[in-house]
């Protein structure tokens, strides 16, 4: 009676030792930026579409200070999939100090490349600017501190033969908190790196009257970089923008890290491109995204979980 007793005792102990291996879960949290740009409203939709799509997994988003950060907390095994733009990808994967990446971060890996960032120059209408060479002493915010944004700003500022020490003050701020500064007649000028019809400027085009400062097709040539092509802000993209004004377009991507299993990576591709509607609701930034140009510019290696799903829609050979 007693062995009996032991063996069912033993039987239901062993059975315990296995569930958690049966029942483990995988995390997949997705980093994106300020929750007043793009990033985040997209990563909210992202992460409800994986929890759909991968129920045994547990999906979250996080609200960062968007590339840079993400790509370190990405290398360091704090997240699963994170946004940032081209050009901070490309430095991260070859490891530039002066971007913020002292190191190559080689954990990183490639899903896919989604709509493209614009350079928005946006002052108001009564500082007087009306051009780059108009931005000389007066006061900017250029992003967060290594930002994708500042990273943008520094580079475009460069092409077109300004440094920070040309403004009477410079700020490093996200985009929400620019604004409000800008409401408040603190600052000037806002340099942001976002979508089209970003909240943010929405905001304050309502708020305020506004001008898009253009950045012409011969400043984007000297800033040097593959990753930054000429483009157009479409006139009424904001409110009293009446005219399509030139500018500068960067590729934004998805990206993961290499130590995520392949399945799950695999699942995460699928669903991001069989669930594209959800990212248009949450942003209409969501209709630059086309899968024609998801391997586009993609500066490091794909994660064989992704790979296998483009070899399996017939993208790769």
């Amino acid at each position: 009676m007693i062995s009996r007793i032991w063996r069912t005792a033993l039987m239901a102990l062993a059975a315990l030792m296995w569930m958690p291996a049966a029942h483990a879960v995988e995390y997949i949290n997705v980093l994106t930026g300020g929750t007043s740009g793009i990033y985040y409203p997209m990563g909210v939709a992202l992460s409800q579409v994986f929890g759909k799509a991968i129920p045994e997994a547990k999906a979250s988003v996080q609200s960062t200070k968007a590339s840079a950060e993400n790509l370190n907390l990405l290398q360091a095994g704090r997240g699963e999939v994170a946004f940032t733009l081209g050009d901070a990808l490309s430095d991260a994967w070859k490891g530039d100090a002066e971007a913020g990446f002292p190191k190559p971060l080689n954990q990183l890996r490639g899903l896919a490349g989604i709509y493209p960032n614009y350079i928005q120059i946006v002052a108001s209408a009564d500082s007087g600017i009306r051009t780059l060479a108009d931005l000389k002493g007066k006061r900017i915010s250029v992003g967060a501190p290594r930002s994708g944004t500042e990273l943008n700003a520094r580079a475009v500022l460069r092409a077109a033969g300004l440094s920070y020490d040309d403004f009477s003050k410079v700020e490093y701020l996200p985009f929400g908190e620019s604004v409000e500064l800008m409401k408040n007649r603190q600052l000037d000028v806002t340099l942001q790196s976002a979508g089209l019809g970003v909240a943010s400027l929405r905001d304050l085009s309502a708020s305020m009257k506004i001008v898009v400062i253009p950045i012409p097709p011969a400043v984007v040539a000297k800033v040097g970089d593959a990753a930054y092509q000429p483009a157009v802000i479409p006139a009424r993209t904001y409110e009293g923008q009446d005219q399509d004004v030139p500018s500068i377009a960067i590729q934004n991507f998805l990206v993961t890290r290499a130590s995520l299993s392949s399945d799950t990576v695999y699942k995460v591709t699928k669903a991001l491109w069989e669930n594209l509607d959800a990212l248009v609701a949450a942003h209409a930034a969501g209709k630059g995204i086309k899968k024609e140009n998801a391997l586009k510019g993609m500066p490091l290696p794909l994660h064989p979980g992704a790979e296998k799903y483009y070899r399996e829609v017939g993208m790769l050979k």
